[in-house]
């Protein structure tokens, strides 16, 4: 009986993740501050699936779970040296170049989005509200203003001044830079999958569709 020419390396909740993650940060990047319920919308979509897919990564399939896609720096290191000598060897899971781009793009959506929850609690919003409106107000003897308010230039103030402007432009700029700095991972990440699907001919972007790459002899 002849063996299939693909194999199964994809699950449908990792397949799933990756373009409910598209989506949803590219709604969120676009929106900003000029539609803020769908910024807000997408931003709780981003955040759900991150935290899904950490899970996953731990209880998930065999090339979802972080144990696969994680390697030492010296190997990371060496596969680097070989991409750019286009001569990468072939992995049917994430390379070790790609598992580190899934690693700090997780990491750099937990703090996008970790800064946007502090952000909108500020406001009086979402899940941090009720605990940043009971956190304890400094005494009126050493500061004129409350220890946490969190305004923006489009937000009235709430009796505070400099000092929650101050905290809360500081808050904002860590959103902003961690937004732009998710995106230029994500361009890294297209190079790489482009470059990737040239060398080893295989269309990267429809393996994700359809969970399945080419089978070689060396697979399982």
């Amino acid at each position: 009986m002849q063996e299939p020419s693909t194999i199964k390396v994809w699950d449908p909740l990792i397949r799933i993740f990756h373009w409910t993650l598209v989506a949803a940060f590219t709604v969120a990047y676009l929106s900003g501050d000029e539609l803020t319920d769908v910024h807000t919308i997408a931003g709780y979509v981003v955040a759900s699936a991150v935290l899904v897919r950490l899970v996953w990564g731990l209880v998930g399939t065999r090339h979802a779970r972080f144990s696969d896609f994680i390697y030492r720096p010296s190997k990371v290191l060496a596969y680097l040296r070989d991409l750019l000598m286009l001569r990468s060897p072939r992995y049917l899971g994430h390379n070790p170049a790609g598992g580190v781009m899934v690693v700090l793009l997780l990491v750099s959506l937990l703090a996008t989005t970790g800064t946007g929850l502090v952000l909108y609690g500020g406001k009086g919003g979402g899940p941090l509200a009720g605990l940043l409106a009971s956190a304890p107000a400094a005494p009126a003897a050493q500061t004129a203003a409350p220890a946490l308010v969190y305004v923006d230039d489009e937000r009235e103030e709430h009796g505070g001044h400099e000092g929650g402007e101050h905290e809360g432009g500081i808050i904002k700029d860590m959103h902003e830079f961690f937004a732009n700095f998710t995106l230029a991972l994500v361009f890294a990440h297209i190079a790489g999958v482009f470059l990737d699907s040239l060398l080893h001919r295989e269309n990267l972007v429809c393996a994700m569709v359809t969970g399945r790459k080419r089978r070689l002899r060396s697979d399982e």
